[in-house]
């Protein structure tokens, strides 16, 4: 499951993120945090864990994304692995064909993390630099994803992926891992497209019609069989 998520943090808000790294933040080499098979594919910087400035973006994440309903219909989250911050430029400027680590070690707090859907949060607008897309591969395709600052692409940790060289200015996100309630890609999707038939039905025909009754109470029936909150 693809998903594009808008505004996921207000124009304010992406202003603060961009304040917090700008350049003189604690940048670290994005290989401190790299699997083995990443080492030899991954030129780009990461904000240092300890730092202030990521202390304060993580809660600001965080935060953004619990008032998101979307988000959380999307992707029924039971773990969220805490938001990391990257940039891409210069000589560090990109990650090769890679495929996520399906458990993960989150620092705050301190637990493993299963991967079912990876997050990239833009945090830079498109305009502001050349290359630096993510490629996501697919059966017999590629999606390619360049997003406005402040919106997010989640995507099946599952894939092949890479963020191409950046030739031209700074490419600047967070990325994350949710370890879902409802482990089965398949089965999110399902409960997904059900949530948002369900908004649009209630749109048209209100709260308390008895088809929106039923249909609700079988969605939260099969999120009761699959979650494992």
């Amino acid at each position: 499951m693809f998903l594009h998520l808008k505004n996921i943090l207000t124009p304010e808000e992406v202003q603060t993120a961009r304040t917090l790294l700008a350049a003189d933040a604690p940048w670290i080499d994005g290989r401190s945090s790299a699997g083995g098979q990443a080492l030899a594919h991954k030129r780009n910087e990461q904000l240092s864990q300890d730092s202030v400035q990521s202390n304060s973006l993580r809660a600001l994440v965080l935060a953004a994304l619990q008032r998101d309903a979307l988000f959380f219909s999307a992707a029924l989250p039971k773990k969220i692995f805490n938001p990391l911050f990257n940039r891409y430029s210069g000589d560090s400027n990109f990650y090769g064909d890679h495929v996520d680590g399906a458990v993960l070690r989150s620092k705050f707090p301190d637990q493993w993390v299963r991967s079912d859907i990876s997050c990239t949060l833009f945090l830079a607008d498109p305009a502001e630099y050349d290359g630096g897309e993510l490629r996501i591969q697919e059966a017999d395709s590629e999606r390619l994803v360049k997003l406005p600052a402040g919106d997010m692409v989640l995507y099946p940790s599952s894939t092949v992926h890479q963020v191409a060289p950046v030739t031209r200015g700074a490419r600047l996100a967070s990325f994350f891992w949710i370890e879902s309630m409802v482990r089965s890609t398949e089965q999110r999707l399902l409960l997904w497209n059900m949530d948002m038939d369900l908004l649009k039905l209630r749109s048209r025909v209100g709260d308390t019609d008895p088809a929106v009754v039923g249909l609700t109470g079988t969605y939260h029936n099969l999120l009761r069989m699959w979650a494992d909150a």
